[in-house]
């Protein structure tokens, strides 16, 4: 029973390093400059499990130290429960980032977004207005755009240059103009339409040089949010799957040693009944 009681602890303190990962994954996922931080709504479901993994986990772990039996049913249930919401947010996560992708323009580095390859709970709560207007606005403000310029003591960069430049998706989308619309490079976040405009995508008509303006009410601008928020949450699904793989395995030894105690204690109770029984009257 001892030795259960150990492994029980044991595995409840491997638990407990193990939520550290997904409270960490959460966190990052807050601290992704022009994304997630923008959309607060997107990290606090990874924040929550990590949290109750961790409480938990401490839970159990006093309960095996102390044979707590309360505790233990209590760890092993809302275990159970935690590691179902993880499964249901890795298959979230998946499904709302599934679909779209850049798209490779000829003679350029960097991708392209549309809108129009995006689709689903995710993009239709981007493109919305009533968030939008606050993603854009947080974007404004962290000075995205503005940090892409790589001007420096007077010199400007080349066209050809830009044209190298290995742009996020953010960038790309809500920085400069669509490739296709046919403006004419100036520097990283001015363009003109001297020659005339050739393409027909709405945000040809939506670019704009003021610095506070540029592609921010653009599709492109829309899309690369979901570009960069597809990145992300790719990264955090990978950690989040390898760890519920992990779990699973430690919550199934857990009930192993468990139900090994709780058979222990049983025995116990029916060799002392057994005693009882066979002690002779004259001992009482």
């Amino acid at each position: 029973m001892r030795t259960s009681n150990h492994l029980i602890g044991f595995l409840n303190f491997l638990t407990f390093l193990l939520s550290i990962p997904i409270l960490g994954g959460g966190i990052w996922l807050s601290s992704r400059a022009n994304t997630t931080d923008c959309m607060k709504f997107l990290q606090w479901p990874l924040i929550i499990i990590g949290a109750s993994v961790m409480v938990v986990s401490l839970a159990g772990f006093a309960g095996a130290c102390y044979r707590n039996t309360f505790l233990m049913y209590l760890y092993l249930w809302a275990m159970f429960f935690i590691i179902a919401a993880l499964v249901g947010f890795v298959i979230f996560a998946y499904s709302v980032t599934e679909k779209g992708s850049g798209r490779a323009v000829m003679n350029r580095d960097y991708m392209e977004y549309s809108l129009q390859d995006y689709s689903g709970w995710l993009a239709e709560r981007v493109a919305s207005q009533r968030y939008w207007n606050k993603i854009a606005s947080c974007i404004r403000q962290s000075g995205v755009c503005r940090k892409i310029g790589r001007n420096g003591a007077g010199m400007t960069e080349s066209a050809q240059q830009f044209y190298l430049r290995k742009l996020t998706p953010i960038e790309s989308g809500c920085c400069k103009p669509p490739t296709s619309c046919g403006y004419t490079y100036i520097n990283e976040t001015f363009w003109m339409s001297e020659g005339g405009l050739t393409g027909n995508d709405p945000d040809c008509m939506r670019w704009n040089n003021d610095q506070e303006q540029l592609c921010y009410s653009c599709d492109s601008c829309k899309a690369g949010v979901l570009a960069s928020l597809k990145t992300s949450w790719s990264k955090v699904s990978v950690i989040n799957i390898i760890i519920l793989i992990i779990l699973v395995l430690l919550y199934v030894a857990a009930c192993a040693a468990f139900r090994h105690n709780r058979q222990l204690d049983t025995d116990e109770a029916y060799g002392e009944t057994r005693m009882e029984k066979a002690r002779p009257s004259w001992l009482f």
